[in-house]
Order: C-alpha cells, then structure tokens, then sequence
C-alpha cells in the first residue's frame, strides 16, 4: 500500500520512489502555518501519544500495508536457528572473553557467561511470545507500541537503532583485528592513525567499511540467500568451534583453576554486564517473524533452540581458554589465537582467526537483516521517514532502510574504538530487554475495557514495586563494595511484588499459540537481572546514554511526534467513515429486504 495511507485508494508504484512526500507527507508538515500550530499544541499531542496504545491488527494489517509491497514468506525454523547462532556468536566471545577473564573475572568468566545468559535466555522466552502473537518486522517496537504505547515506544525505538549501529560497527573493527591476526600483523597496521582525533577515536578502519558495504550488498539482494549464506557459514562457524574446544583441551592444565575466582563475586558480575555484548543479537530474529512461513511453530524453535546451543559453546570455549593459559597471561585483543601459539600451536592461531572472521561475517549479515526491518516498521508509523518503509518489489526487501543503517553503521565503525562501543551497546540492550519483559506482564495483566481500575492500579503498584526494588538492588550493589543489609529489605520487596502479582491481580489475557512459562516470575527476573546488569557498567557509558536519549527526545519533539499524531488521526478518521460506510450500506440492505417482503 502506498506510504503515508492506511488504507485503500493508493497507487502502487514500482521499486522505491524519492518524493517529498515520502519524507514529510503529513498534515503538519505541508506550511510553515501547520508547523507552528503543531508546535503549539505539542503538550495536547505529547499526552496522546504517551497514552495511546496500537491495537494488533493496526500493527499486522494497516501498519504493514504502508510498505507498498509484502516481504517474501520464505523461512523455517532451520533458517532462524541457524540467523540465531549467527546473529549472536562473533566478536562478543572472540574479543571481549579476554578482557573480561584477565581484569574482571579469570576463570569465573565462565560464571560470568552462564549470568549473562540466563538473562539472555528470560529475554528470549519473552520476544518468542510477542514474535509469536505479532509476527510483524517490528520487533520490539511493535510489541512495546501495542502494550506500553507510542512514546515509549519511540525512546526504545531510538535505542534498538542505536544498538544495532554500534554492534554492527564493534564487530566491524573486530573483523579488522582478526583479519590483520591471520596475516600476522597488528590490528592498527591496516588502520590510519589520526594522533588530533584522541585515542579513541583516532584509529580510522577502511577494511571495517568495505566489509561493511559488501554485508550491505547481500542484504539488499535477498532475504532467503541471505539466510542460504549464513547457515552455511555458521556450520562452519560450529566446526571452528568444536575444533578451538576439542584442541585446546589437549593442552589443559587444571593448575589455572586453583584460583577460580580471584576478583570475586563482584568481578563476575561486572565481567556478565559487559559479556552481555555477546549474547546480543538474537532480537534480531524477532524481526523475520513477518517473512516466517508458520511463525507459532519456527519462531520458538528458532529461537530458544539458537540461545541454548549459543550459551553451552560459550561457557565450553570459557572453560577451555583459562585452562590453556593463566588468566593474568590471556592476550586482551586476540584471546585464543596468542593462547595457541602460547602452548605451541602457532598454526591452530589461524583457524581461530579464520573461525572468528566467518563469525563476524554472519552477525553483521543478520544484523543487518535485522536493523532494517526494526527501521522499516518504525517508519511505518512514521515516527521516522516513510521513504524508510518502502519495501522493494522484486527483491521484497527493505532497500532504504537496510542502506541507511549500514551507511550509519559504517560511519561508527570507521571512528570509534571497540572499548567505548560494547558498554553502550550493553546499556542499550538491556534497557530494553527490561521494557520488553514490562510489556509481556502488561499484556498478560491487562486489557483495556476488560481489566478494571483497582486491578490496573494493583498492576501498576506492582510493576513499581518490581523495578524500583531491581533498582535500588543494582543502585546498593554500586555503592557498597561488601554490604548485605540492603539486599535483606530489596530482594524481599521483588518478590513480595512478582507474589502479590500473581495472587491478587487476575489474568486478563492467555497466550494463543505460544507463552512464556512461570508467568509472572520469569518476566519479573528478567526485569530484576537486566536491571542489575545495568548497575555494573561505568558512569560515562551511562553519560553518552543520556546524550543520545536527549538527541531522540529534541527529534521526537520536532518532527516524530507530530508526525506519527498525524498519521494515527488521519487513520482513525478513515476508520470512522470505514464504519459509517458499513452502516448505511447495512440499513440500505435492510432497506431493500423489507421492499421485497412488501412486494
């Protein structure tokens, strides 16, 4: 259907046009008069769109109709599985396992990763229900939009671009540093040094941006041989693996395990919250529910079955890279590849590389499928441009959208360090995942017209409950090196909350074809954990977080706001005289019955 409709009367047009009018179609856009009165009335539009909530077939039918052409339902289980595997296991494990063995965790890195993906693994069993019930390419926008309404939606719609941008550019330069391993040079030797751009950001990565643009080209092309691409390159990806795990062990030495845990507990939980960064991904499978052929029965498949492969290979790899060397020793940059030439397999270094760079491959590949449909579908609302909604029809992929991201992501990654990257990353992520586990119990807990106001209220008070405790826990675990009281008093508020919830307000809605078990407590300990991950990373990645939230809210203000206000009256307008139509048409009909019966 034609962008900026929501309905009928629109001309298809072929491929992907660029008028002004698949930029700023809106009524608010169309005089500087119109602007200004939008402006004006910013408070009255803030507050309906803080309170409005999409309806799910607004999101299945109308909503997706604004990309003019349907995207190709040509995937299985065997396809998600395989974009999860891909999507997640890259530079996260290959990279980041280093630093956080050697200067956060040693061995009970291994701890640190089992954290990391129960958390992982709670978020999963929640995007698999919303995947399921609303198989749009939306992902997490859609199901935050349907449950906790525009706004919100919006402020993670900004931080799931900006996750898939800086995880794209992160892997990007890590593909760099592996490939300069496997031609036996140092990652900076293939990268232009700008000593006026400061450290961080002075270490320009050309290769990172070819590779990028080539991920772009295969993305554009096709869906389906995108995903042909990256299963085969994951198995070979697997193989890499089990032969890193299986090699390795030959080399064992249960004497680095004697001091298993030499930064304490504190070390593996700050080591989970930056790993974090390895399990994220997986989202991104979430967004192919739209081009899923049977979504209830591929979609949990895919997903739990990719999370749970992704989790076991990353705490094997743990295990063996601490036994093959001493924490303290482990390389920061290039973990497994100097481990082997430390214990005298020079030559295994070069699968390693190999392995890492076809893992690389694979996650910027899915995550650039990914950030394009979460793009396509924001802009469907238009929250941003609809030019970014058009889905090409010969290709049935979202050419604008899928350019724009890896233009954007090409640019970090050709900047900015990797260090600087992954803890933003990980805010972003886990933010989030946190609202995204808040929407699941406020889909299962209320309904409008259906949940009545003390149970509502009930809701809300235990949803405050839930996250306020979560964060005071992470906000006490912050400032206290060794306290305890203050865990004896949040700890017993979370739960007393997620048992109140479960006991005093009813349930208002079943899941249909999929749901997540042990509802209220998985989605509870989802909020709880990412919210305590969150408390573990650094002040200025929170900083940088604040700008960039303050960079959405001036856009949103200015332009989103207005427009997506726009488009919603002008759909329910439409809808309304929908409806009128009906209704004379039925009291016609009736009409022309009574005439018969006369006559």
């Amino acid at each position: 259907m034609g962008v900026g409709s929501e309905g009928g009367g629109v001309v298809r047009r072929r491929g992907c046009s660029c008028t002004k009018d698949d930029f700023l179609p809106e009524k608010s856009f169309q005089s500087w008069g119109n602007y200004i009165t939008a402006i004006r009335e910013t408070p009255m539009r803030l507050k309906d769109r803080v309170f409005t909530r999409s309806m799910e077939q607004t999101e299945l039918h109308e909503v997706k109709a604004r990309s003019q052409h349907e995207m190709k339902k040509n995937l299985n289980w065997w396809d998600l599985m395989w974009f999860g595997i891909g999507a997640v296991i890259g530079a996260g494990i290959f990279v980041l396992t280093g630093d956080a063995t050697r200067n956060e965790a040693g061995p009970a890195v291994v701890l640190s990763y089992v954290v990391s993906g129960i958390s992982a693994l709670l978020s999963v069993f929640c995007y698999t229900e919303f995947a399921v019930e609303i198989p749009v390419a939306g992902g997490s926008f859609a199901y935050l939009r349907i449950e906790l309404g525009d706004f919100v939606a919006f402020i993670a719609a900004g931080n799931i671009l900006l996750e898939y941008v800086i995880g794209g550019a992160a892997v990007a330069r890590s593909w760099t540093s592996y490939f300069a391993t496997l031609c036996n040079h140092d990652p900076n030797d293939f990268r232009i040094t700008v000593h006026q751009l400061g450290n961080d950001y002075g270490h320009l990565d050309p290769i990172a941006v070819g590779v990028i643009c080539i991920i772009c080209v295969l993305a554009v092309l096709s869906t389906k041989a995108s995903s042909r691409f990256n299963y085969i390159a994951s198995i070979v990806h697997i193989i890499v693996i089990v032969f890193i795990i299986i090699a390795g062990l030959t080399k064992a030495e249960t004497k680095y395990y004697e001091d298993f845990m030499p930064f304490g507990v504190r070390g593996v939980f700050k080591a989970s919250a930056v790993l974090f960064f390895a399990y994220v991904g997986f989202d991104a499978v979430s967004t192919m529910a739209e081009e899923t052929k049977n979504p209830a029965r591929d979609i949990p498949i895919g997903l739990v079955g990719s999370m749970v492969i992704t989790t076991l290979a990353y705490c094997l790899l743990a295990v063996t890279l601490c036994l093959m060397q001493p924490y303290y020793a482990i390389n920061i940059d290039a973990p497994f590849s100097v481990a082997f030439s430390a214990v005298g397999m020079d030559w295994a270094k070069y699968i390693v590389a190999a392995g890492a760079l076809k893992g690389m491959t694979t996650v910027l590949l899915v995550s650039a499928v990914g950030q394009a449909r979460y793009l396509t579908h924001i802009a469907r609302t238009h929250m941003m441009p609809p030019w970014l909604a058009q889905v090409h029809d010969k290709t049935g992929t979202p050419i604008n959208a899928t350019i724009v991201m890896m233009a954007a992501t090409a640019c970090i990654a050709f900047f900015t360090n990797l260090d600087i990257l992954a803890n933003l990353l990980s805010i972003s992520t886990l933010f989030i995942f946190m609202l995204v586990a808040v929407a699941l119990l406020v889909r299962r807990y209320y309904v409008p017209g259906l949940t009545t106001s003390a149970d509502r209220n009930k809701l809300a008070l235990c949803l405050v409950l839930i996250i306020g405790s979560s964060i005071a826990t992470a906000t006490y675990w912050g400032l206290s090196e060794s306290g305890w009281i203050g865990y004896c008093i949040t700890v017993p508020i979370w739960a007393l909350a997620t048992i109140g919830l479960k006991v005093f307000v009813p349930h208002a809605r079943q899941a249909k074809l999929w749901g997540v078990p042990l509802v209220p407590w998985l989605p509870s300990a989802s909020i709880a954990i990412n919210i305590f991950l969150l408390g573990s990373i650094d002040k200025d990645s929170f900083m940088r977080f604040g700008i960039w939230t303050v960079i959405l809210l001036i856009y949103y203000f200015l332009f989103g706001l207005h427009a997506s206000y726009d488009t919603a009256k002008e759909f329910e307008e439409k809808r309304a005289l929908d409806a009128s139509g009906l209704e004379e048409g039925q009291v016609a009909s009736a009409q022309d019955v009574d005439k018969r019966e006369k006559m």
